[in-house]
């Protein structure tokens, strides 16, 4: 985000593609629909439209935020939080089928577990974890996909909270619009005093050769 005291009111465009809890995003969704595809039922269960959902609406709140984001910082951060909570759902989702299906969600501290933060932890796109999921099963699949859920939650929190920490020091669009108002009149109303001193002094220097020449015609 930019702004400057000579009253640059728009933040500077965020290229959402190049963020990386987006692509993170981006991979979840499309890791989900491959995950509902192959291990839930075509038909007759809500659980593959509210996963799919709620992966999609974690990726697109985040574009829209960040696009909204140019003129309200307020927007922004509410669009990025209803992301975070979209996210939270599939995470929910994620382990109730895990719960159902009687498959282990991995321990933190497992080696197991270890392996696949870290390389979650190196690689944002989808692209990356293609080429995985065809030796995956719904275990590690699952297991995978909150892996990236928590990855991409703790990034968004830490960029909502220095959002949230500028819009306090900054403000948002209306203070800065105020800001910009009132640094221009506080420019105006100097540039106007300093022509008024401008003007007294040539009126008193034009009453002086007025006089000089008076006496000049008497001499």
């Amino acid at each position: 985000m930019e702004y400057d005291t000579k009253g640059k009111v728009l933040k500077k465009a965020v290229v959402w593609k190049e963020l990386y809890f987006y692509r993170k995003s981006d991979a979840i969704y499309q890791l989900t629909v491959e995950f509902c595809k192959r291990y839930l039922p075509a038909h007759g269960d809500r659980t593959v439209d509210q996963m799919v959902q709620a992966a999609r609406s974690g990726k697109q709140n985040i574009v829209e935020g960040s696009e909204d984001g140019q003129t309200s910082s307020e927007m922004e951060i509410k669009l990025l939080n209803v992301a975070r909570g979209s996210l939270q759902e599939l995470r929910l989702d994620y382990q109730d089928y895990l719960n159902t299906h009687h498959l282990p969600l991995w321990a933190a501290d497992s080696e197991r577990q270890r392996r696949l933060r870290d390389f979650c932890h190196s690689h944002n796109d989808y692209s990356d974890y293609e080429p995985l999921l065809a030796k995956m099963n719904d275990e590690e699949m699952a297991n995978l996909a909150l892996t990236l859920c928590h990855q991409t939650d703790k990034m968004m929190c830490a960029y909502i909270e220095k959002l949230e920490h500028r819009f306090v020091t900054e403000g948002g669009i209306k203070e800065r619009m105020h800001a910009a108002r009132t640094g221009y009149r506080q420019e105006l109303d100097a540039h106007m005093r300093a022509l008024e001193v401008e003007n007294k002094q040539l009126k008193a220097r034009i009453k002086e050769l007025e006089e000089e020449l008076e006496r000049t015609r008497k001499s």
